[in-house]
Formats: C-alpha cells, structure tokens, sequence
C-alpha cells in the first residue's frame, strides 16, 4: 500500500457548514486518517493521510463539501509527517 500525506487549505463557505464534521465522516467512509480544523482566516486545514487513491477521492470531495458549503478553492501539498492513527476534528 502506497500511503500519501496531504496538507489542503480550503476557502470560500466552509465555516458555520459542518464543513469539519462532514470532512471527518467522508474520511472515516474511506478510511483516511488525519485531522481538520477552522482557521481564524475563514478557511478550514485539513491534513489527510492514507492510501493514495483514498486520499485522492477526500480530497476530491473537498472541492463539494457538505450541502450549504460553498468551495471557491483548495490547495493542497505533499508533507511528511509521522504515521496517524484516526480522523479528529480539532
């Protein structure tokens, strides 16, 4: 298993959404381990770890997010960090 580690920064409606609760079940669903959080700038952060194909179709989702959520872009980046265990909302 090839395992990918991603750092995405999402803006546009993403706060006030439960943009960060529906991130951690549709991570759950693929089985990405991880975090997201809001920042004080009004996006959400989000660290995605797993295999690549699953962390692929996350960040996929991100670009749609929950119903009221609107995305006006995401960034993302390869990071190395040491292996997660879970999905946290933090």
């Amino acid at each position: 298993m090839v395992v990918a580690c991603v750092r995405c920064l999402i803006a546009g409606r993403v706060q006030g959404v439960g943009f960060r609760a529906s991130t951690r079940e549709k991570a759950m669903e693929l089985g990405v381990r991880g975090w997201v959080r809001n920042l004080p700038d009004g996006r959400v952060e989000a660290l995605l770890q797993g295999e690549v194909g699953a962390v692929g179709a996350l960040k996929e989702w991100l670009w749609q997010g929950p119903p009221l959520a609107q995305v006006t872009d995401v960034q993302s980046e390869m990071v190395e960090i040491p292996e997660i265990q879970m999905f946290e909302v933090r």
